[in-house]
C-alpha cells in the first residue's frame, strides 16, 4: 500500500475545530512512543528507509516505510504488522541498533478516507498530518491534490517536508 501524507505545524486547537467543522470525528486519542531503528549492515538514512516499532496503549507494531517519491507529498512503501510479542527485544537481538525514540500524544479525525493525526510531538511541537492510502501509483496525484485541498480549507501553511525522526536527530545532532 502507498501512502501520501502531508504534514505542517499548525496549532491544534485551531485545527481541532475546523476539522469538527468540515464534518471529521475523533477516532482516537492516545500516547504513542516510536522507536527508530538502525541496521548493522545498512544506513537507513542513506537509502531514505526507516524501520519503527511504534508502542501504544500497550500493544506494538512494526513498520517499514521504503524511499520517498514524488514531491508534492512525501508519498512511500509503507507495510505495517503488529504482534504481542516483546518487538522491540526481537530487534535488538537481530542486531539492530535504536536510533532515536520520538514520543508524541496523537488525536486521529476520520472522514471519508482521509486520516487526520493532531500530534504533540515531545521536543519538537505541534503538527497536522493528514494521509491518504492509494492502492497505486496512478492514484497519487489525485490523492495528493485532496490532502492540499484540505490543508488549506484548515488553514495550514507551514508545511514540514522532514520526517519526525529526520527533525529529531536535527536537533539532536545540532545540541539544542
Amino acid at each position: 500500500m502507498l501512502e501520501v501524507e502531508v504534514k505542517y505545524r499548525a496549532r491544534l486547537s485551531d485545527v481541532r475545530e475546523a476539522l469538527r467543522g468540515l464534518g471529521f470525528s475523533l477516532l482516537s486519542s492516545s500516547e504513542e512512543v516510536d522507536i527508530y531503528f538502525q541496521h548493522p549492515c545498512r544506513d537507513f538514512s542513506a537509502s531514505d528507509e526507516a524501520l519503527r516499532v511504534r508502542l501504544s496503549g500497550g500493544a506494538a507494531s512494526v513498520t517499514y516505510k521504503g524511499p520517498r517519491t514524488g514531491t508534492e507529498a512525501k508519498t512511500r512503501l509503507e507495510i505495517t504488522a503488529s504482534s504481542g510479542v516483546e518487538v522491540v527485544e526481537v530487534f535488538k537481538k537481530l542486531g539492530f541498533a535504536p536510533v532515536a525514540t520520538v514520543k508524541k500524544r496523537r488525536e486521529y479525525y476520520q472522514k471519508g478516507d482521509i486520516l487526520v493525526s493532531l500530534d504533540e510531538v515531545e521536543g519538537l511541537g505541534e503538527f497536522v498530518e493528514i494521509e491518504k492510502a492509494v492502492a497505486d501509483a496512478a492514484e497519487v496525484g489525485g490523492a495528493v491534490r485532496e490532502v492540499k485541498e484540505l490543508a488549506s480549507a484548515l488553514g495550514l501553511k507551514e508545511e514540514v517536508r522532514e520526517t519526525y525522526l529526520e527533525l529529531f536527530l536535527k536537533i539532536f545532532k545540532s545540541g539544542s
